[in-house]
C-alpha cells in the first residue's frame, strides 16, 4: 500500500485548515479543495493558513485570484484571525454538476476527498 501513503484525506466542508499540509503542496490542495467545494455547492469558505510571513497566504490568493468560479476573497475579520485566513465566495451557476449518487444536499454535506500529494 505504498501510494495510499501519499494521500491526504480532507473532509470537504466550508472550512479549510491547511496547516498540516506541506508548503510545497498548499497550490495543488487548494486547487482541488475548491475543484469540489465548487461541485458540492457551497458558497462561502474560509481557507485558513496561519499569519508567518505570509507565504502560504500569497499561494492560496494566487489560486483564487485565477480560479473562474471565484467571487470575491478578502482577510477574515480580524476577531476571527485575520490575514491568517481568507474568507472566499464562490459564484452561483444556473447548472450545476449533480451529486454523486448517495451524498448528502450540499447544504449538510460533509464528503471526504483524496487529494494525491507528491
Amino acid at each position: 500500500m505504498e501510494q495510499d501513503d501519499a494521500l491526504l484525506r480532507i473532509p470537504v466542508t466550508d472550512v479549510v485548515d491547511l496547516h498540516t499540509v506541506r508548503p510545497q503542496d498548499v497550490k495543488e490542495a487548494v486547487e482541488a479543495y475548491l475543484e469540489e467545494a465548487n461541485r458540492l455547492g457551497l458558497k462561502a469558505l474560509r481557507i485558513i493558513y496561519g499569519r508567518g510571513i505570509g507565504v502560504q497566504r500569497e499561494t492560496v490568493r494566487a489560486v483564487l485570484a485565477r480560479t473562474p468560479f471565484v467571487l470575491s476573497f478578502q482577510d477574515d475579520p480580524l476577531e476571527a484571525g485575520g490575514w491568517g485566513a481568507t474568507i472566499v465566495t464562490l459564484r452561483t451557476w444556473k447548472f450545476r454538476p449533480a451529486l454523486k449518487k448517495g451524498y448528502p444536499a450540499p447544504a449538510k454535506v460533509t464528503v471526504e476527498t483524496t487529494f494525491r500529494l507528491f
